[in-house]
């Protein structure tokens, strides 16, 4: 069921499940590691995106998104040294995609908020 009131939402879950996918084919090829810290750092990015939709205060959603960001730039590691490491399958470029565009909206969704916080 999608939430078209809340796109970010959206583009988090549909972004853990594709992961979840790209982290299976890591568990095939017995790169157990990387496809635990990658399955953790990029489902974290939408559970604090909704925890965030419950937050207390605009200064305790500003922080949960900031760990959404924090969670979506470790995500990007684990993508990069999927990228580089020569025995590791390499990402679809829609994962990567679909990250850099949750980090921006992330980062927009922050830089307003803090803004609006005044």
């Amino acid at each position: 069921m999608k939430n078209s009131e809340n796109p970010i939402m959206d583009l988090s879950l549909d972004f853990s499940i594709d992961t979840i996918d790209f982290t299976e084919l890591l568990e095939s090829k017995r790169k157990f590691v990387v496809a635990n810290q990658l399955l953790k750092s990029a489902t974290s990015i939408g559970a604090n995106v909704r925890e965030a939709q419950n937050a207390e205060s605009k200064a305790d959603f500003i922080h949960k998104m900031k760990i959404a960001a924090k969670e979506a730039d470790e995500s990007k590691y684990w993508f990069e040294i999927c990228n580089r490491a020569k025995t590791y399958p390499n990402p679809d470029v829609n994962l990567s995609n679909q990250l850099d565009v949750i980090t921006k909206i992330i980062s927009k969704i922050i830089g307003t908020s803090k803004r609006n916080l005044k």
